[in-house]
């Protein structure tokens, strides 16, 4: 799988932007558009079952088998996958940004979790009774294709242990002093956090807030994680600032979660 990188907003995106359709903020057609502008065409793979369906409005090329690696796939365009979806009783999205040893926002099965480690990020379709983890890999054909092509597997029934929107924002807060701290008393490149400017990556409407807010300051910081990797660092640096930047990588993660989650918990009674 060509692994799409980690401080990708694509998951976030697919996440924020199907979530403000389904609570009536924007369209199906502008929300799919705000997906493909962050990263290109969207298709999905899901597998082919050629028997027909059982019963009205069930869709059983979305049940997808738990090992996708002996499944006959077909490519289905994002925006007639999420329109079949709703149509099957869809109601939220979730996101999994996991890292190894802390599977944030995922409860397996283990094909599922495997595959949402792989690539470091996923979405998760809420539907009536069952849900749909939806795994992006960067889809490159040819010299002028550029895109994501997302596969489908089951995913676990039950809610992921997030942090709530507060409880994110407090911990980001206090992560990033103590990350600052450690990383100015650095000598050599990468003192502090680069300059970020254009970085903020934007929920889509609907959102609350403090959602916003978090969630730009968490997209702005995963940036930061991704230059001070890029940058030249001796061996006692890196040694240095290790877990200060893996501290704030978790706080990051969980912040961006929660902030997506923000207006599935303004739904909840």
């Amino acid at each position: 799988m060509d692994r799409v990188r980690t401080d990708s907003p694509i998951s976030p995106t697919l996440v924020a932007w199907a979530n403000a359709w389904l609570t009536g903020h924007v369209g199906l057609d502008e929300a799919v558009d705000r997906v493909e502008r962050a990263a290109g065409p969207q298709l999905v793979a899901v597998p082919v079952d050629a028997s027909p369906a059982t019963e009205a409005g069930h869709h059983p090329e979305l049940s997808a088998p738990a090992d996708l690696t002996v499944a006959e796939v077909t490519d289905v365009p994002l925006r007639g996958f999420l329109a079949d979806l709703r149509a099957d009783g869809l109601t939220s999205f979730r996101l999994a940004l996991p890292a190894p040893g802390d599977p944030l926002g995922l409860t397996g099965p283990p094909p599922f979790t495997r595959a949402a480690l792989d690539a470091g990020q996923a979405a998760i379709a809420v539907l009536a009774g069952r849900r749909l983890g939806l795994v992006p890999a960067a889809d490159r054909r040819g010299s002028s294709y550029a895109g994501v092509r997302w596969t489908a597997m089951p995913a676990a029934p039950n809610d992921a242990d997030i942090p709530q929107l507060a409880e994110a924002e407090h911990a980001l807060t206090l992560t990033m002093r103590s990350a600052t701290d450690a990383l100015v008393g650095v000598d050599g490149p990468a003192q502090g956090f680069p300059s970020l400017d254009g970085a903020d990556e934007a929920l889509a409407p609907g959102y609350p807030g403090r959602a916003h807010r978090l969630g730009a300051l968490a997209s702005r910081l995963a940036l930061a994680l991704r230059l001070a990797e890029e940058r030249g660092l001796t061996s006692g640096q890196l040694t240095a600032r290790g877990q200060a930047l893996r501290d704030l990588d978790r706080a990051v993660r969980r912040a961006r979660v929660a902030a997506h989650h923000a207006i599935v918990e303004l739904r909840t009674p």
